[in-house]
């Protein structure tokens, strides 16, 4: 015996019966009791009207599982009876972030027109083209900026206006200036697509730029007031949802803060490049070194401002324990010339402060809810202060239980900053995470006191000034090719401006008077230190 399904095939008679079973017993559910609970579907859809209807992937793909848990929900065991299983739809995947063009000026001409100009030629039309792509791009970030972040997080009182503003800064009064150079250069673009003459246009529009002075200066405070915002579950939320959608490109909204900012440093190098492919006969070839020369005052006026607002936003996050650890000199501090986290000797984490005037070691804290640093122990002078550059493994830092009982604590990425005169203070041994940041600090460090002792006018300091326990336990570089004995210290040299690297610092400290004399009978303490010394001078990079 054979029986029909529904599409007129044959089917067994076995499965035609369980077929009919499956039906009874659904028949059978459905005449359960009117009074058994029951998760209204709408209550539950309901849930994913909540989230908005952005476009990214993740939280589209959220909601449809909420509204696809409320229809599971409804039925029996999962099952609706009488309503035939649909199988599982395949993930949808989520939306790729938005793309910006990276068109080439020469991809916009055909074959037969891009053969009538030089390679020189194209070479400077591209320049032109990447400048003027550059400003349409900024336009556009600075729109989005004000558009997706500032008008909905005031809308939705996410932020007051205030910290919008502080945040923000005044972007509206940007746009027109950039918008006013991408017109003078439609206006120069010839019917070919060439742009003849740009020098006279950029050593007019460049001035302009000063405007930039106000909202860099305020970078540092908007930073900390944006991190500050973060930690609010509805800012941070919101943020999220941004980071999350097409239009973000995966960049937060400080990256869209910065970028006028790293707009201003990319106009040298963009007009270097249009000066590079143009001929020295060129109309435009005075023009742009004229554009040059005033760019660069342009970003020095900027970044002096920067300096003295970054240098008074620190100086004002100071907290004293002692009046006695404030220096007057703190107030003549005009610029911040490094800073950063490192650790002492103990395993202590410092956040240290190199200002024009001042070094300034201190310690992150928060009072009243708001973040400041801890003076710790007394600021040094810079003209008082001498730097050794320490040797990987000379130290042995503390910090941890486990390495009282081993060899594997020794410090590598080292220096060690003091007072001249030990009786004003005692000296801090830094760590520094690596080579690369521990260089940068020995850099600045040197300018710093170069300023205040020229190489031929430097200080000496006696042997007798390792009388401390920290300084004797640990030998100081002394510079390659010196005689001098073990005690003597490469912190005395004062290095000259120009001595920015490991190598040039051994050349030029080489024939520094500096050194002490050597003693004429050596103990086994001292040959075995100038041993250590000539090892090290092998290992110098």
């Amino acid at each position: 015996m054979v029986a029909y399904d529904v599409l007129g095939s044959l089917v067994p008679i076995k499965r035609t019966l369980q077929a009919i079973d499956c039906q009874n017993q659904a028949n059978k559910d459905s005449e359960e009791p009117s009074n058994k609970r029951v998760r209204p579907l709408g209550r539950v859809s309901s849930l994913a009207n909540l989230i908005s209807p952005v476009r990214n992937g993740a939280v589209r793909r959220f909601g449809q599982t909420i509204q696809s848990m409320s229809f599971r929900g409804d039925g029996n065991g999962g099952k609706t009876p009488g309503v035939p299983q649909k199988p599982c739809s395949k993930a949808v995947a989520p939306t790729p972030p938005k793309r910006r063009n990276s068109t080439l000026w020469s991809e916009t001409l055909d074959v037969h027109q891009k053969g009538t100009f030089s390679t020189k030629e194209i070479k400077r039309q591209e320049a032109i083209f990447e400048l003027t792509r550059g400003e349409q791009d900024l336009i556009e970030d600075l729109q989005l900026a004000r558009k997706a972040y500032h008008d909905p997080m005031l809308k939705l009182s996410i932020m007051s206006e205030e910290e919008l503003t502080h945040i923000f800064g005044d972007l509206d009064a940007y746009i027109p200036l950039h918008e006013d150079l991408l017109a003078q250069l439609a206006r120069a673009t010839g019917p070919d697509g060439t742009v003849g003459q740009i020098g006279q246009i950029v050593v007019s529009w460049l001035p302009g730029l000063n405007a930039y002075r106000d909202y860099c200066s305020n970078q540092v405070a908007a930073k900390a007031l944006l991190d500050q915002k973060k930690q609010d579950r509805r800012v941070q939320d919101f943020l999220q949802r941004c980071l999350e959608s097409p239009f973000s490109r995966k960049l937060d909204l400080w990256s869209f803060l910065d970028i006028p900012r790293s707009r201003l440093f990319k106009y040298p190098l963009l007009l270097k490049e249009i000066l590079k492919h143009t001929a020295p006969e060129h109309p435009d070839t005075p023009h742009l070194e004229l554009a040059i020369t005033i760019i660069q005052g342009v970003l020095s006026d900027i970044n002096m401002k920067k300096g003295e607002s970054e240098s008074q936003y620190y100086i004002d996050k100071l907290e004293y324990l002692d009046d006695r650890q404030r220096d007057p000199r703190i107030d003549q501090c005009k610029s911040l010339l490094c800073h950063g986290e490192l650790r002492n000797k103990s395993g202590t984490k410092l956040h240290v402060f190199l200002f024009t005037e001042l070094l300034v070691m201190t310690r992150s804290v928060t009072r009243n809810e708001h973040h400041c640093f801890q003076v710790y122990r007394q600021p040094i002078p810079v003209q008082d202060l001498v730097l050794e550059d320490l040797q990987d493994g000379d130290v042995k830092m503390g910090g941890s239980f486990r390495g009282a009982f081993s060899n594997s604590d020794k410090a590598k990425n080292i220096f060690r900053v003091r007072f001249h005169d030990p009786s004003q203070g005692q000296s801090h041994t830094l760590q520094v995470n690596d080579v690369f940041h521990k260089q940068q600090w020995l850099n600045c460090l040197r300018s710093a006191i170069s300023v205040h002792h020229p190489a031929d006018a430097a200080v000496t300091t006696p042997a007798s000034s390792l009388a401390d326990d920290e300084a004797d336990e640990n030998c100081p570089l002394t510079p390659a090719g010196a005689t001098s004995a073990s005690s003597s210290l490469c912190g005395d040299e004062t290095p000259s401006p120009t001595s920015t690297s490991p190598s040039s610092r051994s050349s030029s400290s080489s024939s520094s008077p500096l050194s002490s004399p050597s003693p004429k009978h050596k103990t086994k303490k001292d040959k075995r230190s100038l041993c250590a010394l000539g090892k090290r001078k092998e290992t110098m990079v």
